[in-house]
């Protein structure tokens, strides 16, 4: 078991994590119909549509209460209220996400109840799903109000129903991409279950064009999907951090559970499709059969550049799991982790430590390493240690396709065992070049000095 090591220092230098609202905002892209509403300053607001906006390069609807030092003295209902209102008379949106900031948590603002005394006013509201999501942004990160927002929106909007054998949901954590959500759809539907995913980014922030400009998402998860979930035959939580939305369905529903760790590596992916077969009765597709013996070709090709090779990572808890079972099942040795907010997780790592940081953390840890996995703050570490970089997690600024960008699953699998191998390929003729400049030879490549 791992020793969870917490930061001491009295503030954070290089940050690595996002915040809550963040988190909860990107769960709340994933429905169809939908305003995120953020109860707090227009900057909470600005910050995150710039990274999100940034990430997925995508038109992100996020509104505000706009609080002032005035409001935020004397109480936000009156905010609350109004930017409900004007989203409704302006976007008509099916689902408003409301989320508190670390202003008006640490006001302490009654949000249950303005919006029962809103509604109680505003009778015209009362087929509006307003779900309130608690996130502080003072604690926790992204994975945290990710969470938080999914077990918001399955305490509110599903409804008991007659049973549906072929229907599953299916919560997907903040670790999971569009493309990663697109590649899991392909995957259950072969085995013809009907999946109702909580939230589906792979529908809405997937990088495509549509015909007319909406203010709200025009893709995702829709109000009648989510209704319907009460109906499910079974609840695939996909992440650690979706246990407690899938403890919340058996609760509500008794609708049973399974929580998958990961869904990336050969052996992880194996026990989801055979979780499938069993749950459909149905035997595995060819194709999937194929691409299992690409992927076993593609490790076999690649495992010799993966061998002793240490790897060092800053990731949130629920893909940093996932990544350091995958890294290991390639030969891989980790040399440093840093994660962002606690979790059930870090403890059960095979690892000696694992610390709970910010970027300074992980620079004085990485050094030594022969990659670095984080998002596109570690660029600069990267720069300053001569380490390569593979970009994962939230924000990616400094590449495109992040939307597509697929880890899961056999495909996904071999994606990522091909983009870090090429990366450890490159390393290593380049120790080829220099190593021959040095002893006054003409540069070879790697693959002909063998």
């Amino acid at each position: 078991m791992a020793i969870v090591t917490v930061s001491n220092k009295a503030l954070t230098v290089n940050p690595l994590k996002q915040s809550q609202a963040l988190g909860a905002t990107l769960a709340f892209l994933g429905l169809k119909g939908t305003m995120p509403l953020f109860h707090g300053s227009q900057g909470c607001t600005a910050f995150a549509k710039v990274v999100l906006v940034r990430h997925f390069r995508e038109a992100i609807p996020l509104a505000t209460t706009a609080m002032t030092e005035v409001t935020t003295i004397l109480g936000g209902e009156e905010n609350v209220e109004q930017a409900i209102l004007t989203l409704v008379e302006k976007a008509n949106p099916e689902i408003i996400g409301l989320c508190t900031t670390g202003l008006t948590e640490t006001r302490g603002d009654d949000i249950e109840g303005f919006l029962k005394a809103i509604r109680d006013r505003h009778p015209e509201l009362n087929d509006l799903a307003i779900v309130f999501t608690p996130t502080p942004d003072f604690k926790g990160a992204l994975q945290d109000g990710f969470a938080v927002a999914v077990e918001s929106i399955v305490k509110e909007i599903p409804q008991p129903g007659v049973i549906k054998t072929e229907q599953v949901t299916i919560l997907a954590g903040s670790a999971f991409t569009p493309g990663d959500v697109q590649e899991i759809k392909e995957i259950v539907t072969a085995f013809g279950l009907v999946p109702i995913f909580i939230p589906d980014l792979g529908a809405s922030l997937d990088g495509h064009l549509e015909d007319n400009y909406s203010a709200v998402t025009v893709s995702g998860t829709t109000l009648k999907q989510l209704q319907e979930v009460g109906s499910s035959a079974f609840t695939l939580a996909l992440g650690e951090s979706m246990r407690g939305a899938a403890k919340i369905l058996e609760e509500r529903f008794d609708t049973p559970y399974e929580v998958f760790g990961e869904l990336t590596g050969l052996e992880a992916v194996d026990e989801f499709i055979q979780a499938l077969a069993i749950l459909s009765s149905n035997s595995v597709p060819e194709k999937y059969r194929r691409q299992r013996r690409q992927l076993q070709d593609a490790m076999l090709d690649t495992h010799f550049y993966f061998g002793a090779k240490r790897v060092s990572l800053a990731l949130e808890p629920d893909l940093l799991w996932s990544i350091v079972h995958f890294l290991q099942s390639m030969g891989a040795q980790i040399h440093a982790t840093v994660t962002t907010t606690r979790s059930p997780l870090l403890e059960k790592l095979p690892l000696k430590n694992v610390t709970i940081g910010d970027l300074e953390d992980f620079e004085s840890l990485a050094d030594g390493s022969d990659l670095l996995i984080g998002n596109s703050n570690v660029g600069a570490i990267a720069k300053r240690l001569s380490i390569p970089l593979y970009r994962l997690g939230l924000p990616i600024y400094d590449r495109l396709g992040n939307g597509q960008f697929t880890k899961v699953g056999y495909r996904g699998t071999m994606e990522l065992v091909y983009g870090i191998g090429n990366l450890f390929l490159e390393q290593e003729e380049s120790l080829v070049i220099r190593h021959t400049l040095r002893e006054g030879e003409a540069p070879t490549s790697l693959m002909s000095s063998k």
